[in-house]
């Protein structure tokens, strides 16, 4: 896999295909789009069976809160424990994600195959239902890779990091 200019990572196959001149362009209608996922999604094999986890840092405070009040990392640990979460996740709590300058924070993982990402200055009151929305979106993949404009607009502005998986893909795979 590599990456371009663009942050987009592609494979070998994929610029052979589609970068060179002297290949046709895929086709880019919405309709083709949405049957090719539709396929992809009717293939249980393509579905990844490992469990994803948020990891929610539960003894986070931003400067903006008060220090004897509840921590809002426990609050948005209680929102996601009372949320009906999606289908194959689950959440933890730890006590600290050393992301203090950035909390609330929450790592979001899901097996050896999967892109892992650390999110902070996330809101307990305002991104529960964005959490939600952008977990089952990585659950859906089996690499953890949810397209950009598919991501919830927090899961695309506080980013503090994108850790590769632990088996990463070879060019011959």
């Amino acid at each position: 896999m590599r990456q371009r200019a663009d942050g987009v990572f592609r494979d070998w196959l994929w610029e052979c295909e589609y970068a060179s001149p002297y290949w046709p362009s895929p086709d880019p209608s919405p309709q083709r789009t949405r049957a090719l996922m539709a396929e992809d999604m009717a293939d249980p094999s393509a579905l990844n069976t490992a469990e994803v986890t948020l990891t929610i840092c539960t003894t986070c405070r931003r400067e903006d809160v008060d220090p004897e009040a509840t921590r809002p990392g426990a609050i948005l640990m209680a929102a996601l424990d009372e949320a009906t979460l999606p289908a194959g996740v689950t959440v933890r709590g730890v006590e600290c994600l050393s992301a203090c300058k950035r909390g609330c924070a929450m790592v979001l993982t899901g097996g050896e195959n999967r892109w892992s990402y650390i999110y902070g200055d996330l809101d307990p009151a305002a991104h529960v239902d964005d959490i939600l929305a952008g977990a089952a979106a990585y659950a859906a993949t089996t690499d953890g890779l949810v397209p950009w404009r598919e991501r919830p607009q927090v899961f695309r502005k506080q980013s503090i990091a994108r850790i590769p998986p632990i088996k990463l893909p070879s060019k011959d795979e």
